[in-house]
């Protein structure tokens, strides 16, 4: 009767315990950088390729061009306003 009260716990893991944990930690490290890499691409690149873009589809080059040689930016080209 007093052996069915004693519990038997389970022999210690001691061949293989450093692969499975490097299994483990494997399967782990690959969940992360998959996560990272997509929260990356979605709230990084995606981001700065939609400011680029809007950024060209505004930009008018010849306005740009006018402001700069009008501030004497240019030596090519003369800073008064008498073309």
């Amino acid at each position: 009767m007093a052996d069915a009260t004693v519990k038997k716990y389970p022999k210690p893991q001691l061949k293989g315990l450093l692969r499975k944990q490097i299994g483990r930690n494997m399967i782990g490290m690959v969940i992360f950088t998959a996560v990272s890499v997509m929260a990356m691409k979605i709230f990084y690149n995606d981001e700065n390729k939609r400011a680029y873009a809007e950024f060209h589809r505004n930009y008018d080059i010849d306005k740009e061009f006018e402001k700069m040689r009008k501030k004497g930016l240019f030596d090519s080209c003369s800073a008064d306003d008498d073309d």
